[in-house]
This record gives structure tokens, sequence and C-alpha cells, in this order.
């Protein structure tokens, strides 16, 4: 009635105040999403996303969540690299979170867990999502339009949780990517056992979750385009672990030419004990605490490879606490070809802008 009304008074008093309604109307109008869900076309195949608005933001936020940017690193693909994601032919269903990587964590820090979780079903009811083995996924946050041709800035978050814990989807890129008009992507990488478990030699030189990051940022490269982003723009930023994961990768040959600007928020590849020359040690003492025999590293690995993912969680939880982290990054002559010390020496390193930084009460 009242847009009825103003539109007659507008037809017989044309002027001044037929604009300043108009202004107003473009803010008490909500606003009007596509009258289709979007649908990108990846390397591997099309996924369907959803569309979701943050108040006082005319353009929604194209929200695609759960997007596979590996295999699955499951039976021999455990401890080793991640391996590109498989084709698919269908319409892929984004709109759902992934599950979260197992995490094994015995703590009674009030603000990381309230006590020992021993068991998957615990662990979902803490994190309210499901946990699997199978977790090599990755968000995305854009607000482009993507019937046009946009080229946004890109930034790919990487979560901290000491390697041992966390998910992509336990942060929300929506206010960031409508605030600042940028792609946002939030990955998952392999934690704890599954992701840094190395015998320090050809059987299992370790560094998974770090590959798994420098696969996503593959991913991103490849197919972001697709989802308004600037291949050529993008970002890597994280907190804690994920900062000193970010100064691996700002580190690594691996990871040259996948980004062009990085920021590590209270944590680096300098931390204490954070990256070590030798691993063996800490792999024979998963081994036992598995219940495998430690002979060889064939042998570790071939057993470990058997249990199942409840089993590791349980080995997972009886690891020593009593020095951080337990199972490290490690030198492995490919990721880190030195200590971080050594590289940054040389200044062997992907020149980028780079910004660090500390939490005083992290």
């Amino acid at each position: 009635i009242w847009l009825k009304l103003s539109e007659m008074s507008l037809k017989q008093n044309p002027g001044p105040q037929a604009s300043l309604l108009v202004f107003f109307l473009s803010f008490a109008w909500p606003p009007r999403h596509p009258s289709s869900p979007p649908v990108v076309d990846t390397v591997h195949g099309k996924v369907l996303g959803k569309f979701v608005s943050l108040e006082g933001f005319s353009q929604p936020v194209a929200v695609f969540l759960g997007i596979p940017f590996a295999k699955p690193p499951l039976g021999s693909l455990r401890f080793a690299p991640p391996q590109p994601a498989e084709s698919w032919s269908f319409v892929k269903n984004a709109t759902s979170y992934p599950p979260i990587c197992p995490i094994g964590l015995c703590t009674t820090h009030p603000q990381v867990l309230p006590r020992c979780i021993f068991r998957r079903d615990d662990l979902a009811i803490h994190y309210q999502q499901k946990f699997s083995e199978d977790c090599l996924y990755l968000n995305i946050y854009t607000p482009a339009d993507l019937r046009r041709k946009s080229r946004l800035p890109v930034m790919v978050w990487i979560h901290g949780g000491g390697l041992l814990v966390g998910g992509a989807s336990m942060f929300d890129g929506l206010a960031l990517s409508s605030h600042e008009d940028v792609v946002v992507v939030t990955i998952q990488y392999r934690l704890g056992i599954w992701g840094f478990f190395s015998t320090g030699d050809e059987h299992s030189p370790g560094n998974w979750g770090l590959l798994d990051q420098v696969a996503a940022l593959h991913w991103v490269q490849e197919n972001i385009a697709n989802f308004g982003g600037n291949p050529g723009s993008v970002t890597i930023f994280g907190e804690s672990a994920g900062g000193a994961s970010v100064s691996v990768l700002v580190l690594s040959p691996l990871a040259k030419n996948l980004f062009h600007r990085a920021i590590s928020e209270s944590g680096v590849a300098l931390c204490v004990a954070l990256v070590k020359n030798e691993s063996r040690s800490a792999a024979e003492k998963v081994a036992t605490l598995a219940g495998c025999k430690t002979t060889t590293s064939a042998v570790m690995v071939h057993c470990l490879r058997q249990k199942t993912e409840e089993e590791l969680l349980e080995t997972s939880l009886k690891m020593p606490r009593a020095s951080y982290p337990f199972l490290p990054i490690v030198v492995d002559g490919m990721l880190l070809p030195k200590t971080p010390e050594e590289i940054m020496a040389e200044k062997k390193f992907n020149t980028v802008p780079y910004i660090v930084g500390i939490n005083k009460q992290e």
C-alpha cells in the first residue's frame, strides 16, 4: 500500500523527492538473489553452490562448500602425496560443509577441549561436524557476479590448531568476502599422524599436511578464475599453526608462483621445535603405540596403513604432550630442502610481500 501511495504522489508531484524515494527504497528493499543457484565449471566437473546475503549488502555472496581438490587420502594414499581429484560428469552439490580431518588431542586447556576425547562421535559432538579421513576439500565465498567476467583478489585461509586440530568450515568467509570484495577460499589439510608421520626416508618422507596445502593452491590457480577470482592475485594467510604453514610455503620451492602475498598471524616456521631434521624416533613411538613392529620403515608404514581411522585416533591420543609438536614438520629435501634458517640465510625463498604479526593473548 505504501508503495502504491508513493507512486501516486510521485505522479502528481514529481521532483527531487522522486530520487530520494528511490534512494530509500534501494536500502529498504531486501537484496534479490538470482532466480537460480550458482553453478560453476571446474577442471573436474560442475559444482552447485548457494547464494547467501549479508545484512547491508545488496550483492549476495555465492558460497560453495566441500569442493574436492584431491583424491581421498585412503588406503595406499595414506602417508603419500595428495593426488588430483577424480572428475565427475554430473553437477556436484556443494552446499554443505565437508567432514573435518581426523584429529587427536588430549588436553585440559578450557579453550581447546575441556577433557580428553577418545571417540570420533565425541569429537563430532564437540565440533558439531563430522570427521573423516576423506577430508581434502575447500570452501569458496565469492561476491563476484558470476554472469560476468570478474578478476577479484583471492585470499586463501589456512587454519591453525597446532597441526593437530581444526578445519576449514570453522571459519566463515562470508563477512570478509562481502566487506572487502574478495574471493575467500578456506582449505583443509591432513593433521596429526595422518598429516605429519615421517620415517625420515623414502617410505614416508612426511609433511603430508603441507603438501595438501600446496595441492589446494594448485587447484586455486587452475579454477578460481571461474569463481570470479584473479589467479594472479592470491594472498595466503593463516593463524598460529596456519601462520607457520604460510611461512613454510614462503620458504618452499614447491609453492613457487602459487601465491603473490602472505600473512602469518602469530606463528612462523622459526617457532621452537616446529621444524626438525630428525623424525625417526617419533615414527617408532607412533608405531609402537599402534602395536606395529619397528624393524624397518617399510614394516611400520605397511602396518599403520592397515589400521582403521578409529585405531589411529586412539593411537594419536596416547602420544605424549610434553613437547609440541610431537610430530613436527621435517626437512624432507623437497618441500623444505633445508632448515628455515639455512633457506633464509641463502635467500632462496619466494620473494613476496609478507606481513608477520603476533597475538598477545592467543
